[in-house]
């Protein structure tokens, strides 16, 4: 195994594109630090043809558009493993657009693999154990240390050989048409929006529910106290304080340093660190209206009533095929076929993320279900 190839200039890029120009399909995977800052973003991209590995140091090469065409290259497949969530970042960071991806978590998942993380399926499949120790390492942290360059070109080397293996067995099973079409759906998916201030996050605390109305304003003002702390620090929120430290403040509303200190939840750190900030924010809970949890619309009884029984079909389907029931059908499908009953087959077209595969093989059925509902009763005796 060669060592991996470190890009780190504008030279070094021109001279990677140039070389990936001529590959029929690259592996692709990246390294973001988001657990070790308040906004994370794409700190390093591997890529993996058969013969070589590269390392695209992100940090040092704030303009990476040279790769876009690549990536939107139709002519060229692009193979990540567990897809969706470096799409999404390199779309926000980047905005580059996809086509042709080849995503083996997903191939693993269409053909029922017991087992469809990268590492287990190297160990399985070739006998590779990989080491994990850096998967929680900042990766915006310079210079690189050889253990996780090493880690990190790990990540690609071997998808090209599985992503063939793959393919053998997909088209044996006759599954390669479901594969293509779920490809095709991580390819559309939008990319990841930078994180505002949300003035409703606190609703997301575990327990914000439970509180009074004027427990939730206080929890609103140490919430938000808590995100600014965070995006002067450069810190994930969670690292200044946890989620339950601030139900613990919302509820017991420490008016000064001793009540704070008395408080189980905040260690003598934070009392010192974090404590007038936080009596200041209580206090201007303790004078701001009382807040009222938002209603969440709730879907009509027919359409929660098709979502159940489509569900249930789904699971069945599943069941007797031996994978997860979003192989079946991708939950945004379930969703718009509840909410968009198709009556004929013409009409399943327009039904999202339901490809022409899917719709020869579960359309008959699914329209059979459907009509169940759409029948009259038949009049008793």
């Amino acid at each position: 195994m060669h060592p991996p190839v470190l890009i780190a200039d504008a030279a070094g890029l021109a001279q990677l594109v140039q070389t990936l120009e001529a590959c029929h399909a690259i592996a692709v995977d990246t390294e973001s630090n988001s657990l070790h800052a308040y906004r994370e973003r794409v700190c390093l991209i591997q890529f993996s043809t058969p013969s070589e590995d590269y390392l695209v140091d992100a940090i040092a090469l704030p303009d990476l558009s040279a790769l876009a065409p690549m990536f939107a290259n139709p002519a060229q497949q692009k193979i990540f493993h567990a897809a969706e969530y470096d799409v999404t970042c390199l779309g926000r960071d980047y905005g580059f657009t996809f086509s042709n991806l080849f995503d083996t978590m997903s191939a693993a998942r269409t053909l029922g693999w017991p087992q469809v993380g990268l590492a287990a399926i190297l160990e399985a499949r070739f006998g590779v154990t990989l080491n994990k120790a850096y998967q929680k390492a900042d990766w915006a942290r310079r210079p690189l240390t050889p253990e996780q360059i090493d880690y990190a070109r790990h990540d690609t080397h071997y998808l090209v050989a599985l992503r063939d293996l793959q393919v053998q067995e997909l088209s044996a099973a006759g599954h390669w048409e479901e594969a293509q079409e779920d490809f095709a759906r991580l390819a559309r998916l939008p990319a990841s929006v930078a994180a505002t201030a949300d003035p409703m996050a606190f609703w997301r605390v575990k327990g914000a529910y439970d509180l009074t109305p004027a427990q939730a304003a206080l929890l609103r003002a140490v919430h938000a106290f808590r995100e600014a702390e965070a995006a002067r620090l450069d810190r994930p929120p969670f690292k200044v304080m946890d989620e339950a430290t601030l139900l613990a403040l919302a509820r017991h509303a420490p008016a000064n340093l001793e009540d704070l200190r008395r408080l189980a939840r905040v260690p003598p750190p934070q009392v010192q660190r974090y404590g007038r900030g936080l009596l200041e924010a209580i206090e201007a809970g303790r004078h701001a209206p009382p807040v009222k949890p938002p209603v969440t619309p709730r879907e009509p009884d027919d359409i929660r009533d098709r979502h159940d029984r489509l569900r249930a079909w789904r699971k069945q389907r599943a069941q007797t095929r031996g994978v997860e029931s979003d192989v079946i059908l991708p939950k945004s499908t379930l969703r718009d076929l509840a909410r968009r009953p198709p009556v004929t087959l013409d009409d399943l077209a327009a039904i999202a993320d339901f490809g022409p595969w899917r719709r020869a093989l579960y359309g008959p059925e699914i329209l059979a279900l459907l009509a169940t509902e759409r029948a009259p009763a038949l009049p008793s005796m």
